[in-house]
């Protein structure tokens, strides 16, 4: 299941008028904005992020190429993943950790693909 996606967009401005416009007919709001970075969603919590691109893979604005963060049961399976991609051929983007500037549950681990793409699993529970 898919937790967040986020894109990159050429324009910035722009992309984020259209957007507040577009998915307010869906009932999602923008709930988190950052310098570049907006989060839409709903009841407090973004499913949806636009940014300007950036070459640091590991910074909170999405790369120029798809960000998709998948939903994880638990942290051992954040880390399963992790060992997994990187077995994979996968290279290391963020290892399993918690990311309190998210919130203090966050637990992530992140990858960059084959094609370039940023993957990531995240668990929000408290450790068990």
């Amino acid at each position: 299941m898919l937790d967040h996606v986020s894109l990159g967009v050429a324009d910035f401005d722009r992309s984020q008028a259209f957007y507040d416009r577009v998915l307010a007919a869906l009932g999602m709001v923008r709930c988190f904005d950052f310098p570049g970075v907006a989060g839409y969603g709903a009841d407090g919590r973004a499913v949806f992020w636009i940014g300007k691109p950036s070459d640091d893979t590991r910074s909170p604005q999405p790369s120029a190429g798809t960000h998709l963060a998948f939903s994880a049961k638990n942290r051992p399976s954040v880390d399963a993943f992790h060992a997994a991609a990187l077995a994979a051929g996968g290279r290391d983007n963020g290892a399993p950790g918690l990311r309190p500037h998210y919130h203090p549950n966050y637990y992530g681990a992140y990858v960059i693909g084959p094609d370039g793409h940023n993957f990531e699993a995240v668990c929000h529970s408290p450790q068990a």
